[in-house]
């Protein structure tokens, strides 16, 4: 069961890659999407949620003491979907079923550099699993969850509980 969480995040990002979604581009310049908003909108969706399996899967790993090296995977896969984000964010790509907030295009330098931020957070947390450090492992997986939630809090509509 482990093993098939680490590898959603991964397969997400080849069903982005095949949709078309996830094309070539910058944070500075979006890819250009040929799919309307709702498949857009669709697709981030279901990058995020494949990122938050990866997310769990590495708190989970982290919980039963498990070889961090085993972390490398997922936690590349969320650093790998860091860098895809701004470009799942074109213009004119909000709907009534997204909860991006206003300011993920408004603020369009905020939200870019939170994605930075955490592909930074993420790429940190690999490199530290590669060496087998649990304990910055452990610390690092820390600092991912805050850039996580800092996002949240500024682009994404709060979570009804």
């Amino acid at each position: 069961m482990r093993r098939h969480l680490m590898l959603i995040a991964p397969a997400g990002a080849l069903l982005l890659a095949s949709l078309g979604l996830a094309q070539s581009g910058t944070a500075a310049t979006p890819a250009r999407h040929s799919a309307d908003p709702a498949a857009i909108i669709a697709a981030r969706q279901a990058g995020f949620k494949l990122s938050v399996a990866s997310f769990l899967g590495i708190k989970a790993a982290l919980a039963r003491g498990d070889d961090v090296k085993s972390l490398v995977l997922p936690a590349s896969a969320i650093a790998g979907w860091g860098k895809v984000i701004p470009t799942m964010f074109p213009p004119a790509s909000a709907g009534p079923t997204s909860e991006a907030l206003p300011g993920v295009w408004s603020d369009r330098a905020g939200f870019e550099a939170a994605a930075v931020a955490m592909t930074d957070a993420a790429t940190k947390l690999a490199m530290l699993a590669k060496a087998g450090d649990t304990a910055g492992v452990a610390a690092q997986f820390g600092e991912l969850g805050k850039t996580c939630g800092g996002c949240h809090m500024k682009y994404r509509v709060e979570e009804k509980k």
